[in-house]
């Protein structure tokens, strides 16, 4: 399901909330330890549901809830599986907009986190690229309808 760095994107329509969840749940069947997850689009685009789902697929524990106001939460495998840090970028660069939100990302020290965990960034396109060479991006656009449409790639440094 998610295209080699350089392929077509995978484009997929979510008309509920329930199909969002499911389509990230698909998505995180396929990720490993050291897979970094850039999340995009609008307040109530779906990214936290998206993320609920990537849980799944992944088999963690512990309920995902947006982790605006704590920046990151850590969801502990529940087998032999990585763990899933949950980060919210929304929140890092100030009111103003002044500070490096990717040097604050930095800060939080989730490169430490890579080897044994797969990171999720809602917020993170153009701010946590560096993070890793290659990441799962996922852009969400939310229509009037409330149909979500996910737009799936793999970036890869150059």
């Amino acid at each position: 399901m998610i295209p080699a760095p350089g392929a077509d994107p995978l484009v997929r329509e979510l008309p509920t909330v329930a199909d969002t969840e499911e389509f990230g749940e698909a998505v995180g069947r396929e990720l490993a330890a050291g897979d970094v997850v850039l999340l995009a689009g609008p307040l109530g685009a779906g990214k936290t549901a998206l993320v609920r789902g990537l849980a799944r697929g992944l088999g963690v524990t512990g309920t995902v809830a947006s982790p605006t106001f704590v920046i990151a939460r850590e969801h502990p495998p529940a087998g032999d599986g990585p763990a899933l840090v949950h980060v919210d970028a929304y929140r890092l660069g100030g009111p103003d907009g002044g500070v490096d939100v990717a040097a604050e990302l930095d800060d939080l020290d989730l490169d430490t986190e890579l080897d044994r965990a797969v990171v999720a960034v809602e917020w993170g396109i153009g701010v946590a690229e560096r993070l890793t060479g290659s990441a799962v991006a996922i852009e969400l656009e939310r229509r009037d309808d409330d149909t979500r449409v996910a737009t799936l790639r793999r970036t890869a440094r150059p």
